[in-house]
C-alpha cells in the first residue's frame, strides 16, 4: 500500500499527467460539442454514439499517462539529483520489482479509472444539455464500458513503453493510431482478422455503430483487448524484471 501511495504521489507530480487529465476532458467534451451543434444545425440530431465516438478520441489522455508512467522512470535526473535516472531511486526505494511494478500498474488504472469517469460525465452532460430528451443519461449504462476501455488502453501503452524505455514511439504510434489515421481500421479492408487488434475488440465495450467486417460482442471485444495487454504486461514485466535498471 505504501508503494502504491507513492507511485500515485509520483504520477501527480509529473506535469505531463496533468496535461493528460486536460487532454482526456477537455478533447472528447469540446468535440462532443461541436458534433452536436452541427447535428442540430443539420436539422439531424444526435446519432446513438455520440458523446462515444467523442470519448474513443479523449482516450489519446489515456495512451499519455500510461506512456508517461513508464517512460519517466529512465529520464535522466536534474544535477541536484546526481544525474541519474528515476529507475535507480524508485528501486532504492522498493527494491522488489515485482512490487514495484504492480504498485505503479494499480497507480495508473486507479488515475486513468478516474479520469475515464470525470470525462464521461463531462461528456455525456454536453450531449443531455445540447440534445435533451434523455441524450446523454441514456448512455450512462455504457459508463461500464468506457472506463475499462480507457483503462485497457493505458496499460497498453505503459506495457509498450516498459519494453522499449522509451515513450517516443509508443507515444507517437497509439496516437496516431487513435487520432489522426488509424491504421488498424484500414487494415480491416484488407483481413477480417484485424477487428481483433486491441483497439478494434475493445472499443465494442461501448461504441454500437462500426463498419467492420465482422462485429464482436461488448463481451468478447473487451475480452480480446484484455488478452491483448495481459500478454504485453507479462513481457514487459520478465524484460523489466532481467535486464539491468
Amino acid at each position: 500500500m505504501r508503494a502504491y501511495r507513492g507511485e500515485l504521489r509520483k504520477l501527480t507530480s509529473l506535469p505531463s499527467v496533468w496535461a493528460a487529465v486536460v487532454v482526456g476532458v477537455l478533447v472528447p467534451g469540446a468535440l462532443t460539442f461541436l458534433n452536436a451543434k452541427s447535428a442540430i444545425a443539420a436539422n439531424r440530431g444526435g446519432n446513438v454514439d455520440l458523446g462515444f465516438q467523442e470519448l474513443a478520441f479523449g482516450v489519446v489522455g489515456a495512451v499519455i499517462l500510461g506512456v508517461v508512467a513508464a517512460s519517466s522512470e529512465y529520464t535522466t535526473e536534474g544535477e541536484s539529483a546526481g544525474g541519474g535516472r528515476q529507475i535507480t531511486t524508485s528501486l532504492t526505494v522498493v527494491p522488489s520489482r515485482r512490487r514495484l511494478l504492480i504498485a505503479k500498474l494499480a497507480a495508473v488504472s486507479t488515475t486513468v479509472a478516474v479520469l475515464a469517469t470525470v470525462s464521461s460525465a463531462v461528456t455525456l452532460s454536453n450531449v443531455e444539455a445540447l440534445l435533451g430528451d434523455g441524450a446523454g443519461t441514456s448512455g450512462l449504462v455504457r459508463l461500464p464500458g468506457v472506463v475499462p476501455y480507457w483503462v485497457l488502453t493505458a496499460l497498453l501503452a505503459f506495457g509498450l513503453t516498459l519494453l522499449t524505455r522509451n515513450g517516443i514511439l509508443p507515444l507517437t504510434v497509439l496516437i496516431l493510431n487513435t487520432s489522426v489515421v488509424t491504421v488498424t481500421y484500414l487494415l480491416t479492408k484488407l483481413t477480417p482478422l484485424a477487428v481483433f487488434f486491441p483497439d478494434l475488440a475493445g472499443i465494442r465495450l461501448f461504441i454500437r455503430q462500426m463498419d467492420l467486417p465482422v462485429r464482436l460482442s461488448p463481451v468478447t471485444g473487451g475480452l480480446v483487448m484484455t488478452a491483448w495487454v495481459a500478454a504485453l504486461l507479462t513481457a514487459g514485466f520478465l524484460v523489466f524484471t532481467r535486464r539491468d535498471a
